[in-house]
């Protein structure tokens, strides 16, 4: 009976220790980052994906070249560096009315790949260096994406850096172990953040 008590006990004993570990993880301020700047404008790189609607054996997936046009079927070359997918959806439009391969035609683009978009991660990720930006991207994605962390990584104290008007930065630091922990949400990047992650101090 007392031997089962005492298991009991170092049970107990042992469970409230990782709890009371678990609460005080010591995490930085939450990070200040200006909200980031939702940009849809296309370059060279980008793949699109085009809909003529009723036109399916069009092809769908399509690479901008790199001075800025796209080659779509029955139209020439037109220039959409520069354009939304709203706008380019309307340049085709009037390309294919102008053939008069179609008289109304609905036509549908989605950005697939912003390669023309970037976002840096240097230090002690697997594979650091420039990376393609997607919309909604978030700061464990590309983490994610780069291979991880290497187990020299500071994970709590990894910096977001942020270009804003003016040309000025903003350098905040963000727990990846606080959002991996659930106790703050992830952080939203933005096309050119630089995401540095330090060695950790023994």
């Amino acid at each position: 009976m007392r031997r089962h008590l005492r298991l009991c006990l170092f049970v107990v004993m042992v469970l409230s220790l990782l709890l009371a570990a678990s609460c005080g993880r010591n995490y930085p301020p939450p990070p200040k980052l200006p909200e980031p700047v939702v940009n849809q404008q296309v370059g060279p790189g980008d793949l699109l994906e085009v809909v003529v609607v009723g036109e399916d054996k069009l092809p769908k997936d399509y690479e901008i070249n790199a001075d800025g046009t796209l080659d779509f079927p029955y139209a020439p070359s037109i220039k959409v560096a520069g354009l939304e997918p709203r706008q380019i959806a309307g340049a085709i439009r009037d390309h294919l009315v102008e053939a008069k391969y179609l008289v109304s035609p609905q036509v549908q683009v989605k950005v697939k790949t912003f390669n023309s978009k970037k976002i840096q991660i240097i230090g002690q990720v697997t594979k650091p260096g420039p990376m393609a930006y997607q919309d909604g991207m978030t700061l464990v994605q590309a983490i994610s994406a780069a291979g991880w962390f290497t187990p020299l990584a500071d994970t709590n104290h990894v910096q977001v850096i942020r270009l804003v008007r003016g040309g000025s930065s903003v350098n905040a630091i963000v727990s990846v172990d606080a959002i991996t922990d659930n106790a703050r949400p992830d952080v939203k990047l933005q096309q050119g953040d630089t995401i540095k992650v330090d060695q950790r101090l023994f």
